[in-house]
């Protein structure tokens, strides 16, 4: 399980509670490009179970996680506590995904306020089957220099890129990308997801590119790179 569930972003409070409270400015952060992407944001968010703190640091969203903003040397603190597992919901088997989902959306969180506060993402979302073997040493992704420092590969896909290791946890990785912006840069995030008996013997792996201000053709060809090497190393 993973407990530590909190980035420090520099910006103050009150931008990071923006981030929170208007849909399309979640849709910056969480999760992907995906058709249902507003109706998630709207149920998880904006439902009306969801408890704003009167001083505009906590936030309880659907389901009972929340959401804690701390003033720190920095920046702020921002710090998500998962409700008690409920053994016998329907989401109990998943409870993980959604730990480990919180943890990357963070980052995203984190990446969007400090790198594109005012940009608009474009993202590839790749899942892949646990049977292929874990996408981050396959990718080549296994042996990078530690958090913060610079460097410089050729993915398993094809694609030469650089910048600075975002953040690493023991499920997870995040590149910053030059190659994945216009100005600036974006974010690749490689993340396993551990197996759950019966629904997902063999664990799996997602991988979520978010893209800013990329011409269409650009854009194209860095999803065509990924989906092409998923078919060959996963099937279609």
């Amino acid at each position: 399980m993973t407990n530590n569930l909190s980035v420090v972003v520099n910006a103050d409070a009150q931008q990071v509670w923006t981030m929170l409270r208007e849909p399309s400015l979640v849709a910056q952060w969480h999760g992907w490009e995906a058709d249902d992407l507003a109706d998630e944001i709207k149920q998880i968010y904006f439902n009306t179970d969801v408890v704003e703190g009167p001083d505009h640091t906590s936030l309880t969203v659907n389901g009972g996680d929340i959401f804690e903003l701390h003033p720190v040397s920095g920046g702020t603190e921002v710090r998500i506590t998962r409700v008690a597992l409920d053994h016998d919901s329907e989401w109990a088997d998943w409870d993980e995904d959604i730990t480990q989902g919180w943890l990357t959306f963070l980052h995203q969180l984190r990446f969007a306020l400090e790198r594109h506060p005012h940009g608009h993402r474009r993202t590839h979302f790749v899942t892949l089957p646990g049977k292929g073997g874990p996408a981050i040493e396959k990718l080549g992704l296994g042996d990078l220099p530690p958090v913060g420092e610079e460097y410089s590969l050729t993915l398993a896909t094809g694609e030469k890129i650089s910048g600075k290791v975002w953040f690493k946890s023991r499920h997870q990785v995040g590149l910053t990308v030059h190659s994945y912006a216009e100005h600036g840069d974006g974010l690749l995030i490689v993340a396993e997801q551990l197996p759950i008996p019966e629904k997902r013997p063999d664990g799996g792996s997602m991988v979520i590119a978010s893209t800013y201000d990329l011409g269409a053709h650009t854009l194209a060809d860095i999803r065509s790179s990924w989906d092409n090497w998923k078919a060959e190393n996963y099937g279609s």
